[in-house]
């Protein structure tokens, strides 16, 4: 793993740094009071501290999603986020100057600098010497929800100089994410519990249609980082709703978003970004396979209303894409 990402990165037991440790061919991550953490063969490192209390999307929603958005039919929210993160960043870099800290010595929980190596994979010794975190030196993006890491790695193609951690709780997801980018990560977490991440460690924190965990993504966001929330607008994707009875988005869901993070965060911005899509009945159909609509829609009767749809099948998307920050 990348040690840029590791030393930004806590046991979820006790709050330690963790270093990996290699054994044959095995390879996990361990912290000093030896809570360790396998890494699958996938490249993911399994951070559950303890049972799910679920598993995520399943492996059929996350092919549907990869394959609609290998298709570039989601690229407007792709582009939205690596626009906006690019901001927050420049932002980040006027209160946090690069260079003002060397780059190679990220700080444990304790306030002691970490020496480490440049050299990717290695482990980290501890010295003792007092010191705050350099979010700015190296920013950090955290996607909490992930999916298949698609929107982290095009934030990261946008921000060369950023690394990132995809977190998720579903298995086939996080198979995909470990290879969304070259300077990401991916850990299994369950992102309702404590994040397996030092306190102010994140540049930007990502959350795509997914769980907000508002004290945790608090914690670990810098007082100057930026939580970027995308959340589906009123008639996103109206037409599938209205010809296959799919779940509709409450007309009060941006409120109902800011008043749960109200206590921790302050609204600074909110944009619409839409698009409309031609698609063929079979990327209609990946479209609804990857999301809610999955779990809460029956199948045959899903396929037997696609089939009734004429090509091209006309759709919307409208997401926001709103940017809080720490109060």
């Amino acid at each position: 793993m990348d040690p840029r990402i590791l030393h930004r990165m806590r046991c979820p037991v006790c709050g330690e740094p963790l270093s990996e440790t290699t054994a044959g061919t095995a390879r996990a991550l361990r912290c000093p009071r030896r809570h360790s953490f396998d890494m699958a063969r996938q490249g993911y490192v399994n951070l559950l501290a303890g049972r799910a209390p679920h598993v995520g999307d399943t492996a059929e929603m996350i092919a549907a999603r990869e394959d609609f958005q290998a298709a570039g039919h989601y690229d407007v929210i792709s582009a939205a986020l690596a626009t906006a993160a690019t901001e927050a960043v420049a932002r980040l870099d006027a209160t946090h100057p690069r260079g003002s800290a060397p780059t190679e010595a990220p700080v444990s929980d304790q306030g002691c600098r970490l020496e480490v190596s440049r050299a990717k994979d290695t482990t980290a010794g501890l010295r003792s010497e007092p010191s705050t975190p350099d979010v700015g030196a190296y920013p950090l993006v955290v996607d909490a929800g992930a999916g298949t890491g698609r929107y982290l790695g095009a934030v990261l193609a946008a921000l060369p100089d950023a690394v990132g951690l995809a977190l998720d709780v579903s298995k086939p997801a996080l198979r995909r994410a470990a290879r969304a980018h070259p300077r990401a990560a991916a850990a299994l977490a369950d992102t309702w519990q404590r994040l397996p991440l030092a306190d102010a460690s994140t540049a930007v924190l990502l959350n795509v249609f997914a769980p907000r965990n508002g004290p945790e993504f608090h914690r670990v966001l810098d007082p100057a980082g930026t939580l970027l929330v995308v959340t589906p607008d009123a008639d996103h994707l109206a037409e599938l709703v209205d010809a296959l009875d799919l779940l509709r988005v409450d007309p009060e869901k941006a409120d109902r978003v800011t008043s749960s993070l109200g206590g921790h965060f302050t609204p600074v911005s909110s944009t619409v970004h839409r698009a409309e899509l031609a698609l063929t009945r079979t990327e209609a159909a990946s479209l609804v396979g990857m999301g809610p609509s999955a779990w809460h829609t029956d199948q045959v009767s899903r396929t037997e209303r696609l089939a009734a749809l004429p090509e091209p099948v006309r759709v919307t998307v409208a997401v926001r894409v709103a940017a809080y920050r720490p109060r």
